[in-house]
């Protein structure tokens, strides 16, 4: 790499430097030698060469191919690397899982993909142990809202169906290269043995949540209006006069079992 690297803003990269935020994560991910761990992210690896010394071997997804070879330098002598030039939205971390061990998964998530990249890691979860995320705070509130929150939605109800959510820490903007005009948090999701509630379809559930929140501010007799009757609905014991922010996973689970 000749000079320093800057950082991409359509990439979204806002780089870790903050050297107690590091080991603050390492305390809550508390790594041991042989574990299998993949880092979405890396950038120039100040986690990375973090992590490589207590599991002797990671794995990489980075996206921008201009980082690796600083990455691969500063990682030299630490342990393993191995780098995967790659778009995280469409790689298959299940690939990198052998002999029955499941992944642990760590990543600093560029803002602008971290939506649809939980998305993308909740259709993997078979193979993963857990996972431990720098989001934007905003992200963060919204998967581990509640029933009644403004941040409760889609993405949290999704996620909380599949994955137990814990918020650990929030760090501030000065942790990273360049700053970025919002806080983050540091979150753990661990895939659930059984889903929250029982759903009959998840591609019936997926439907019915997406309908109810993009008409959030509706009735849910309106925001449902082509899926479900009032009638439907009521028998189900929900209100059919309620917003549908109001539900829990559960009741939502509910109503998706009524739909064909």
């Amino acid at each position: 790499m000749d000079g320093p690297h800057r950082p991409r803003k359509r990439f979204g990269q806002h780089f870790l430097h903050d050297g107690g935020v590091i080991a603050k994560i390492l305390a809550v991910i508390h790594p041991r030698d042989g574990e299998r761990f993949v880092e979405i992210g890396p950038g120039l690896g100040a986690l990375s060469c973090a992590l490589l010394p207590a599991v002797g071997t990671l794995d990489a997804v980075e996206l921008d191919r201009d980082l690796i070879p600083e990455l691969e330098r500063r990682a030299a002598g630490l342990g393993r690397l191995r780098v995967h030039h790659a778009d995280a939205l469409g790689f298959d971390l299940c690939a990198l899982a052998s002999g029955g061990a499941k992944l642990r998964v760590v990543g600093n998530l560029p803002y602008n993909v971290s939506t649809p990249l939980l998305f993308r890691l909740l259709d993997q979860l078979v193979c993963l142990e857990d996972m431990h995320f720098m989001l934007q705070k905003e992200v963060a509130q919204r998967l581990a809202a509640g029933p009644g929150s403004r941040s409760y939605g889609r993405l949290g109800i999704m996620v909380q169906y599949k994955c137990q959510v814990e918020r650990l820490f929030d760090v501030g903007s000065g942790a990273f290269t360049p700053a970025p005009r919002v806080a983050s948090s540091f979150v753990r999701l661990s895939p659930r043995r059984e889903p929250l509630a029982y759903v009959r379809d998840e591609a019936c559930f997926k439907r019915l949540v997406t309908q109810a929140f993009s008409r959030r501010r509706k009735t849910l007799r309106n925001a449902l209006k082509g899926l479900l009757s009032p009638e439907q609905i009521a028998a189900q014991g929900v209100d059919p006069a309620v917003r549908p922010e109001t539900l829990s996973v559960e009741q939502l689970a509910r109503l998706s079992n009524c739909l064909e």
